[in-house]
């Protein structure tokens, strides 16, 4: 069993009150969130001081979690100006409580909620895509000196996985969207596997999507929330999966996508190697998530949040389709490079 096939938690609202209550003394009233594959809730107590809780999975590992946690103390530590979630401690001192529903044990954990708007609340052309990667840079600056054994995983959302995709193949049928995912796998063990050595690997974030980066109102990005799929992979695939995430529905996708490269760049300097792997890196993103959500949609058919892009990165998989992607990653060199 893993995360992607477990159901999530279905705890109600009355007993995430109760938990509340009874092991952090704080009398809250609870809404539902949407979440992949945990259960998450918006708190506001009393005094209108506002909580995130998440219930786990249960088939999460402790390490992971554990992970998490050590992670965001570590960039709060070493870049104030990155604001990330904080702990409320348990009535006993503990980051996480371990709770019993329906003879399951589940991991749950409370951050007090950061201020600010999620940028898919907002439209992305009053956004600096440019300062969002420069963002992205500067955690994985704040990141650099992190290490943890738990990140050394097999992890479907980490591209360099391309075994999740393979695995999963006939769940997009034996017509055109099967060659489509197939199409950027070969692009990608031509272009990509042959030069994997000359790219650097450290634990990163690894989902800078529009769902968990908080911006202000001037535009530019404060905050990024979701530390649950961190992994040691590329460091070029941090850029790569938030410019997955920013070509969505973008008649221009390679000014979205120069734009958070270049202020990834300018922060995180990439090599030559790096910068020229990052367009085949993100058609890999956007083909997981298209292979994930055919596999999960089957598995959980009521829950929307699986397929939340899954009809944006089809269009854009057909958009680069018809693209040279070492054209396109000759242009992006260029471009962060003029």
């Amino acid at each position: 069993m893993s995360v992607f096939n477990t159901p999530a938690p279905n705890l109600s609202k009355k007993e995430i009150q109760l938990i509340v209550q009874g092991n952090y003394k704080l009398s809250v009233d609870a809404l539902n969130l949407t979440g992949e594959r945990d259960q998450n809730f918006f708190l506001i107590d009393t005094s209108g001081n506002e909580y995130i809780l998440k219930v786990f999975n249960s088939a999460e590992e402790v390490a992971v979690v554990e992970m998490q946690s050590q992670a965001m103390l570590h960039v709060a530590q070493l870049d104030s100006s990155i604001q990330v979630s904080s702990h409320v401690k348990t009535m006993d001192g503990s980051d996480i409580l371990e709770y019993i529903h329906d003879n399951t044990a589940h991991m749950i954990r409370v951050v007090n909620n950061i201020p600010g708007r999620f940028l898919k609340d907002i439209d992305h052309s009053a956004v600096s895509l440019s300062a969002l990667g420069a963002f992205m840079g500067k955690l994985d600056h704040a990141l650099s000196g992190f290490h943890h054994p738990a990140a050394k995983r097999e992890f479907p959302w980490d591209i360099r996985c391309i075994g999740f995709i393979e695995t999963h193949l006939s769940e997009l049928g034996d017509g055109h969207k099967k060659s489509l995912v197939d199409h950027f796998l070969n692009q990608y063990k031509q272009n990509i596997l042959p030069n994997e050595t000359q790219l650097r690997k450290a634990v990163i974030h690894n989902d800078g999507n529009d769902h968990n980066v908080l911006v202000n109102e001037s535009g530019n990005t404060t905050a990024i929330i979701d530390f649950g799929d961190m992994v040691h992979t590329f460091i070029a695939c941090e850029p790569a999966v938030c410019i997955a995430y920013m070509v969505l529905d973008k008649k221009d996708p390679f000014d979205a996508a120069a734009q958070v490269l270049d202020g990834y760049h300018q922060v995180f300097p990439l090599s030559r190697d790096e910068l020229m792997a990052v367009i085949y890196l993100v058609c890999i993103r956007s083909c997981i998530t298209v292979t994930m959500a055919a596999y999960r949609k089957k598995l959980f058919p009521d829950n929307d949040y699986i397929s939340v892009s899954d009809r944006q990165a089809w269009e854009f998989l057909t958009y680069m389709h018809k693209a040279d992607l070492n054209d396109w990653a000759e242009k992006l060199l260029q471009y962060v490079n003029s």
